[in-house]
C-alpha cells in the first residue's frame, strides 16, 4: 500500500507523550508507535530513497544522562536521509531540513572562506535569498554575535559568516492532509528547492577531515 500519511492517531499518541512522558505510557501505547507512528516513517523514506537515498530513523529514547530533563521518550519521530537530509513529525506536525546543521571545525573553516571569496561568495548569496523568497526558512544551529575573526564588521556577506552552520528548514503545522501522500509531496518539493544549498555545501565544504 505504501505511505499513506499519518493519521490522527500518530498526534493522538504524541499529544498523550508530551503529557504522560513515561515508561508505563509508553508501554501501553507501544503498538500505536509502532503501526502509526513508525511505519509511516519507514514507509517514507523507502518511497524517497530513489530520489534523496537511504534515510536512518533515530531511537525513540532520550539520552538523559547530561540533562535535567529526565523524561525517557523523545515527543518527535525523527530521520537522516540522504546527504544533509532530515525529516520529523510530532503532534504539532511536520518538519523538514536540508544542508549541514553542525560543522567541524575545519569544515567551518572552508565555509566562512567560501563565503568570503568570489564567486562562490556571491553564489551562496544568491541562492539563500532566492530560497527565502519561496517561504523556506535558511539558518543555523547557531551563530556568532558578531564578525569571525579575521573579517570585516562590515563584510556584505555578514549574516551567513556568522552563521555556525546553514540548513534550509521548513515546518507545517498539523492537518488532514498529514493523514495523506500530501505530506510525501510536500516534503518532495521541499527537498528540491533547498538542493542548491546541498550543493554549494557538497563542493565548497565537503565532509569533516576531523577524527
Amino acid at each position: 500500500m505504501g505511505f499513506q500519511g499519518w493519521t490522527a492517531e500518530a498526534t493522538d499518541f504524541y499529544d498523550g507523550l508530551e503529557e504522560d512522558n513515561s515508561k508505563a505510557y509508553w508501554q501501553a501505547h507501544k503498538a500505536v508507535y509502532e503501526q502509526a507512528v513508525l511505519r509511516p516513517m519507514e514507509e517514507l523514506l523507502s518511497e524517497l530513497a530513489d530520489q534523496l537515498g537511504p534515510g536512518r530513523i533515530f531511537r525513540p529514547y532520550r539520552d538523559v544522562r547530561f540533562s535535567a530533563d529526565k523524561s525517557p521518550y523523545k515527543t518527535t519521530i525523527a530521520a537522516t536521509i540522504g546527504e544533509g537530509g532530515y525529516i520529523q513529525f510530532s503532534a504539532a506536525g511536520l518538519a523538514a531540513g536540508r544542508g549541514m546543521y553542525v560543522m567541524n571545525a575545519d569544515q567551518l573553516q572552508r565555509y566562512r572562506e567560501s563565503v568570503d571569496a568570489e564567486p562562490s561568495g556571491s553564489a551562496i548569496a544568491e541562492t539563500v535569498a532566492a530560497i527565502r523568497d519561496t517561504g523556506i526558512e535558511v539558518t543555523s544551529h547557531g551563530r556568532l554575535k558578531t564578525a569571525p575573526r579575521g573579517y570585516p564588521k562590515d563584510h556584505p556577506r555578514i549574516d551567513l559568516l556568522c552563521m555556525k552552520g546553514l540548513i534550509a528548514w521548513l515546518q507545517w503545522p498539523a492537518g488532514k492532509w498529514l493523514a495523506t501522500t500530501a505530506a510525501r509531496s510536500r516534503l518532495q518539493e521541499f527537498f528540491a528547492r533547498a538542493e542548491p544549498i546541498q550543493e554549494w555545501l557538497n563542493e565548497h565544504v565537503g565532509p569533516s577531515q576531523m577524527t
